[in-house]
């Protein structure tokens, strides 16, 4: 893989409850919602489960998604293509936290942030419309 080694590690504080946090980071729906700059390639289950594989497209490149790890609380995906390395995420009540380490071409921590950005975003609204 070309490119050079990356990692980045965010924790932010969220305006909502777990459970819009859970369901915005594992239900297809939910996830190409607040993914919309994002293109996904393969099909998606109603929601993410361990063992599901999916790809999706960032401009010229396709990173593979396979999800090692889909909990309550946590959600793990080992990535490959554009991206080889993982991307973690962790949630609770008002808060998210995501670490991803890789090697690739693409600038990691720009997109990291504006993902966790976008996704502050879209559950604050999400919690919103459910009041």
């Amino acid at each position: 893989m070309l490119g050079s080694f990356q990692q980045a590690h965010l924790r932010i504080e969220v305006d909502a409850p777990e459970t819009v946090i859970r369901d915005s980071l594992l239900r297809r729906d939910r996830l190409q919602e607040w993914l919309w700059t994002q293109r996904f390639s393969t099909p998606l289950p109603e929601e993410l489960h361990s063992g599901v594989t999916f790809t999706i497209s960032l401009g010229p490149l396709a990173v593979r998604h396979f999800v090692e790890r889909a909990d309550p609380n946590c959600l793990r995906l080992l990535l490959s293509g554009g991206i080889d390395g993982f991307h973690e995420w962790y949630w609770g009540e008002g808060w998210v936290q995501s670490r991803l380490e890789g090697v690739s071409l693409l600038p990691l921590n720009l997109s990291h942030t504006m993902n966790l950005l976008r996704l502050r975003e879209f559950v604050a609204q999400t919690k919103a419309v459910s009041r």
